[in-house]
């Protein structure tokens, strides 16, 4: 998939847990995980405003468009 999540690197700077994250954000940690990892389908706008207030960080510090085929691969 084209769309990069970075939200390891953002809670990395961040020295916040997983879990912690999950709390602030109220979502399961299993949840961040499925993001972390890049397997969401989609997220709610909602939830992306909770991401960025409770990280202080734009959209764009968290997903990112990178061009490639719809199998994963970049061009």
């Amino acid at each position: 998939m084209p769309i990069v999540i970075n939200l390891d690197v953002e809670l990395a700077k961040r020295k916040m847990s997983v879990a912690d994250f999950a709390a602030a954000i109220d979502i399961t940690p299993a949840n961040v995980a499925v993001l972390k990892n890049g397997r969401a389908k989609a997220i709610r706008f909602s939830t992306l405003d909770a991401i960025c207030r409770v990280l202080e960080c734009q959209p764009a510090d968290i997903l990112v468009w990178v061009p490639g085929d719809e199998d994963g691969t970049t061009t």
